[in-house]
């Protein structure tokens, strides 16, 4: 049997695996049982009661968060020329049309965002091939396909995310950095859960909040007690 490190030890010490937390407990030992030496994401993982190959059962919608995912994102706006001033002033790392086409039919995708407008979406539309596996394929119910470009762009910037439940029918997503203060992550953690809790299908029947756990990278998870977050 391997021997723990001094860090593993410290975590055993101070998380019970076979305990179920409250969120407000939950985002204070997350902080404590991260010791990276990097600033490591906070990530939220809930398995839904639901069944993803089913078209009315799919969980996907956006989410603000109210004290961002503390890092910097990288947006790129697909537009054309009379939209390009307006994505610049909104904060977009990249701006254009064709050439990023180009670039992207080439394999660059040193991106976090896309968003674009409906007018280039035939443009744009051929780029699924690329842009669909890494998630970055703009999308009208995320926001990302707008004509209001600027609004999208600052709107990306501040915090707002978009998930999908996948095949497993797990919704995975980072919802901030272990240095935020822990009310921060449990207000993110809430704002996450809270929002797909209002996405629950009419036709998805039984329990809807199958778990809910909170980690850090290379932490163990925290399991949430769904008892103690109300209105779920």
């Amino acid at each position: 049997m391997a021997k723990l490190t001094k860090n593993q030890k410290a975590v055993a010490a101070k998380i019970d695996v076979s305990k179920e937390y409250g969120v407000d407990d939950a985002a204070k030992l997350v902080k404590d049982i991260t010791f990276t030496k990097f600033d490591a994401s906070v990530d939220l993982d809930i398995r839904l009661g639901v069944d993803p190959r089913k078209a009315d059962q799919m969980v996907r919608g956006v989410v603000a968060l109210p004290h961002g995912i503390g890092k910097e994102v990288k947006v790129l706006v697909l537009c054309t020329p009379d939209k390009e001033q307006e994505a610049k002033d909104a904060g977009a790392d990249f701006v254009g049309l064709d050439d990023y086409i180009k670039k992207i039919e080439a394999g660059w995708t040193d991106i976090d965002v896309i968003v674009t407008m409906p007018t280039v979406m035939a443009k744009v539309g051929k780029l699924g091939r690329v842009l669909g596996p890494r998630g970055l394929m703009p999308n009208p119910k995320s926001g990302t396909v707008t004509l209001d470009v600027g609004k999208a762009v600052k709107e990306v910037k501040a915090g707002k995310i978009d998930f999908k439940v996948d095949k497993t029918g797990i919704i995975h997503a980072s919802i901030g950095k272990v240095s935020f203060p822990a009310d921060q992550i449990r207000d993110n953690a809430m704002e996450m859960i809270q929002t797909i809790a209002r996405l629950k299908p009419s036709s998805s029947k039984g329990t809807y909040f199958k778990s809910i756990h909170l980690s850090s990278t290379m932490s163990a998870g925290i399991t949430i007690d769904k008892n103690t977050i109300g209105g779920i």
